[in-house]
């Protein structure tokens, strides 16, 4: 039910919302873990690779996951929300339709169906995926991976993809691209022979996608490396997995308690996950106590740049797993302005990314954009309230940081593009001490 309520929603396209957020107030609390988004999107179109019940826990409840679900059941597939964060998927009888065009352009992820579908069924159809905002995201890896294991790819207008058998290869990805590993790992599981995939990405989400797909009967090895050895197998069948945390959010919540000068406890972390966190906020003075699956961020930081040998400007910059992650850019561009010193951000993957940052300079932010990807920082400055607009996910949580350290009143736009990763993020944020209202707009 959950999923046709959605499915009208997201056609129909719902009222526009804004968040009004008076800023100034330190945020205060106990706040848990969702589950990882990126992790999540994969999986569930993993679930179309077997005609068994897949049943899958820790699902965000927000609008990407709706629509990756919503695009499953426009296959014949059933998806039953059995619990909260719950969901049981059949996909017993699924037919090759192209994905409907208002679901492709609502997320970068339905791109994702392509391997899947291909194994199954041999053949996939999908207009150009939507999604973020924040520069050139070519598709070009995931046409090459596939057409390594034998599908044919016709692209005019949209994506045609076919194979009347999928074949085990040696790939090398050109480059070390999410979303075109899971599809490559998701046909090769049921590819004939063996499949070596070098330059493979390596992050958390793709290390559950590979250990969802194994408790369904695959044999994959070299997890959380960057070569994966698949032994395609002739059927997968049904599992129970668990996504892990999500640690781009566990990020952007340490981020939101240091900017602000508050304290959170956030449970249900994976600590190894944290690792290139630790180093990144380490930088700006920022640390955290951790103790079982919780780690608790305190008001009291050092909140200054650590120079790098020689005194000169530290960088933190992101980089393929396990370096740090490229989403936390822009979390970590806003809480720079609150620390003494000068850091120079430099996001490598995305040319637009880092154009967000001329709304935090009207806000009163000391910084220069040197290029689409780099841009140094000083501080600590003051921020006024503004009127923002979000661009993407992250920029979007960026912006709400830097609302909540701002002096007066801030008004956010297009908060679509912020719900898609955030679970229920105004009343968590309430929980948490912050003045923030979302309200209906024409």
């Amino acid at each position: 039910m959950y999923g046709r309520i959605m499915l009208k929603k997201i056609l129909q396209g719902g009222k526009m919302h804004e968040y009004l957020i008076e800023g100034g107030f330190p945020i205060k609390g106990e706040i848990r873990a969702c589950g990882n988004k990126n992790a999540a999107l994969p999986c569930i179109a993993a679930a179309l690779l077997t005609d068994e019940t897949v049943i899958l826990h820790n699902i965000p409840e927000i609008e990407d996951t709706a629509v990756m679900l919503n695009i499953l059941q426009s296959f014949g597939a059933k998806a039953t929300n059995i619990g909260k964060h719950s969901w049981k998927i059949e996909a017993q009888n699924i037919q090759p339709v192209c994905i409907p065009s208002a679901l492709s352009k609502k997320i970068r992820a339905s791109i994702l169906f392509a391997g899947p579908m291909l194994a199954r069924c041999g053949k996939a159809e999908m207009l150009p995926p939507g999604g973020d905002v924040i520069g050139k995201r070519r598709l070009d890896t995931h046409f090459f991976a596939l057409e390594q294991l034998g599908a044919r790819v016709k692209i005019n207008g949209h994506f045609s993809f076919t194979a009347n058998k999928l074949i085990g290869a040696d790939i090398f990805l050109d480059e070390c691209s999410v979303t075109a590993t899971e599809n490559a790992v998701m046909a090769a599981v049921l590819a004939e022979g063996e499949t070596v995939i070098t330059n493979a990405a390596s992050e958390p989400h793709i290390q559950d996608l590979c250990n969802m797909l194994n408790a369904m009967g695959a044999h994959i090895s070299g997890i959380g490396s960057n070569i994966l050895k698949i032994s395609g197998v002739k059927k997968l069948h049904s599992c129970e997995f668990t996504i892990g945390p999500d640690y781009m959010e566990i990020g952007s919540f340490i981020g939101l308690a240091a900017a602000t000068k508050g304290s959170i406890t956030i449970e249900g972390v994976e600590n190894l996950d944290l690792r290139p966190l630790k180093t990144g906020f380490a930088k700006l003075g920022i640390t955290w106590t951790q103790e079982g699956d919780s780690i608790c961020v305190s008001s009291i930081q050092e909140m200054k740049t650590n120079a790098d040998v020689g005194t000169k400007i530290p960088k933190i910059d992101d980089s393929p797993w396990p370096g740090f992650p490229p989403d936390l850019t822009s979390i970590m561009t806003v809480v720079a302005t609150q620390v003494e010193g000068t850091v120079l951000i430099f996001e490598k993957m995305f040319e637009s990314r880092m154009f967000f940052v001329d709304k935090l300079i009207n806000m009163g932010a000391q910084i220069t954009l040197c290029d689409p990807h780099r841009a140094v920082v000083s501080g600590p400055s003051v921020l006024h309230g503004d009127h923002l607009v979000s661009p993407d996910v992250r920029a979007g949580m960026a912006m709400v940081i830097a609302a909540m350290i701002a002096h007066g009143e801030s008004r956010i736009s297009n908060v679509y593009q912020i719900e898609r990763g955030y679970e229920n993020l105004v009343e968590r944020l309430r929980a948490l001490g912050a003045h923030i209202t979302k309200i209906s707009v024409e």
